[in-house]
């Protein structure tokens, strides 16, 4: 008699674990596809993520202890300066109208954003004939080099990066965010937009320039706009805190031809990972000066005992000694 005939349910079990063999063989393939087109994507992506952080990797030429500091997840201080002018690649330069310290202190989960007033009368160290200047004149003689020199002679603070992102390049970073929400201090209208005092807003990237530009309707003049230029900074530091955020391939590509920074892709790996926390608390405060008119130049002249407050602040938010500097120049 035929065996299978004998045992119909044997061969059919046997059939069965066959069908479901190969079933599993199909699925395991599949999935190693899928794996392998997925580690392509991301090693792509990666790359990406290298070639945009790369076009925008520049050293300031100052030696600095950041990738210690980041190893240690110690606080560090980073020079943010913005320019009004197009793409950074250009012959021309222009001056840093923007220019703030931004302390990132990880385990106190707080950053400290301070501003200097862009007319601060200085003494440019590498360019004496040329003073007395402007702080913000310091990037357009000796570029982001003479302009941390400049900061670290008067405010004796250390400076262990920066970034430098012209405004096309931050209204960019602000679409590929979604927006940032910023609470206007006062009511005004520019750029064809209007804002309305204690009023919060969703703004995009070309309301959020709108509302940090404006200058001349503002009772205090550039302090207000740097003013609200810390509230958009603090609107798109709440935004990038994640780490997918900082390296995101095409928020890193829609910036990357219009900023600059020494922070090389395993420094802002380093941010993304372990410093993300600090923005729970953000505390914003500025050098405040007095206006005076220097050889037909208006200059903001910031008095010592503010420039002692400034330099203590940063210094204590960066787990630091305090320096006295008068007894420092």
């Amino acid at each position: 008699m035929d065996p299978e005939k004998q045992y119909p349910e044997h061969h059919h079990h046997h059939h069965h674990h066959h069908r479901r063999r190969t079933m599993m063989k199909v699925i395991w393939s599949v999935i190693g596809i899928l794996v392998v087109v997925a580690l392509i994507f991301v090693g792509m992506a990666w790359r990406n993520v290298r070639v945009a952080t790369n076009t925008m990797y520049s050293p300031s030429g100052i030696k600095t202890d950041l990738p210690k500091k980041l190893a240690a997840k110690k606080p560090i201080n980073v020079l943010l300066l913005g320019t009004d002018t197009g793409a950074l690649g250009r012959s021309y330069k222009g001056r840093t109208d923007t220019i703030m310290m931004m302390v990132v202190n990880p385990k106190q989960e707080k950053t400290t954003i301070v501003s200097l007033p862009r007319d601060m009368k200085v003494t440019l160290p590498g360019y004496e004939d040329e003073s007395p200047a402007k702080i913000n004149a310091a990037y357009t003689y000796g570029g982001v080099k003479e302009t941390i020199k400049t900061i670290q002679r008067y405010y004796k603070t250390p400076i262990d990066g920066y970034l430098l992102v012209n405004m096309g390049g931050l209204e960019k970073a602000i679409n590929q965010v979604g927006g940032v929400t910023v609470t206007s201090p006062l009511t005004f209208t520019y750029g064809g937009y209007s804002f309305t005092k204690g009023k919060t807003y969703q703004m995009n990237g070309k309301e959020a320039l709108a509302f940090s530009r404006m200058r001349y309707d503002d009772p205090q003049g550039d302090y207000g706009r740097q003013n609200r230029q810390r509230l958009v900074i603090m609107g798109l530091l709440k935004k990038t805190a994640s780490y997918k955020a900082i390296l995101n391939q095409s928020f890193l590509n829609s910036i990357a031809s219009e900023s600059q920074t020494d922070f090389s892709l395993k420094d802002m790996t380093k941010v993304a990972m372990n410093y993300r926390g600090a923005t729970k608390t953000v505390k914003q405060d500025h050098a405040q000066g007095q206006s005076q008119m220097v050889d037909g130049q208006s200059f903001e002249v910031v008095p010592s005992d503010e420039m002692q407050r400034i330099s203590n602040e940063i210094r204590t938010a960066l787990d630091l000694n305090t320096i006295n500097l008068t007894e420092n120049n």
